[in-house]
């Protein structure tokens, strides 16, 4: 039986409430790893840093990756169901170019938990819990915990003008011009988030993704770059 309008409407809106709870732990969690546990961790001695890697970080983790799981679901779903409600041309709106360009951020972000980030941290926290036992350490752990580093200040520095998009879809129409330049607008960000992405997995310089300062001024930066991009490749 096919569902009404109105409860499909329900079922949407339903699965964006949890995917706003499922967002909230999972950048939650990014920001407390970049702006909060980082440089606490670069003023620890190295039996309390050895002991939080122990029993902190792996909880810290569960909550991280588990949210940006669920939220990338629940963000596929309602990208699906809205283009169900609305017709697939809705992608051509303001609403699809700004959703589909933070959708692009978000997803780099969930595969950098799911394929970086949490591979390399549990190369980091079996190297510490070795050593606190006694055991030399693994010698992949250094370059796994810069590795992890640096996946991490990408997706905070991703998140900045991925928030930023999610929000413009309801709250910051664009006029838009002719659908010829929709082609040219997805290579230009193809290329510039895939060579941001690539450093993020083979790069091994953090450059001002280094301090916290540094990473949400580059956030704020490349929001703006992004956006004049879509407003003068596709605007009005």
């Amino acid at each position: 039986m096919s569902l009404s309008i109105f409860e499909t409407m329900g079922i949407y809106y339903l699965v964006k409430w949890f995917h706003f709870i499922f967002g909230i732990v999972w950048i939650g969690h990014l920001y407390y790893f970049n702006f909060t546990q980082m440089p606490a961790f670069a003023e620890m001695d190295g039996p309390t840093k050895s002991n939080n890697i122990q029993k902190l970080v792996p909880r810290a983790l569960w909550w991280f990756r588990w949210g940006a799981m669920f939220t990338f679901i629940t963000g596929v779903i309602m990208l699906g169901m809205y283009g169900h409600m609305n017709g697939h041309e809705i992608y051509k709106t303001s609403w699809g170019v700004n959703i589909l360009t933070g959708s692009a951020l978000a997803t780099l972000m969930f595969l950098n938990v799911w394929l970086v980030i949490w591979p390399n941290q549990k190369i980091v926290i079996a190297s510490t819990t070795a050593v606190a036992q006694g055991q030399p350490s693994l010698p992949t752990a250094a370059a796994a915990g810069a590795r992890a580093m640096l996946a991490s200040r990408t997706n905070t520095l991703f998140s900045i003008p991925m928030l930023f998009f999610m929000g413009a879809a309801s709250h910051l129409p664009l006029q838009l011009k002719s659908e010829t330049g929709f082609g040219a607008l997805s290579l230009v960000l193809a290329l510039l988030l895939g060579a941001i992405q690539f450093n993020a997995v083979k790069g091994s310089k953090l450059g001002p993704l280094a301090t916290v300062k540094g990473v949400i001024h580059a956030g704020m930066g490349l929001t703006v770059v992004l956006y004049l991009l879509v407003e003068v490749m596709v605007g009005a």
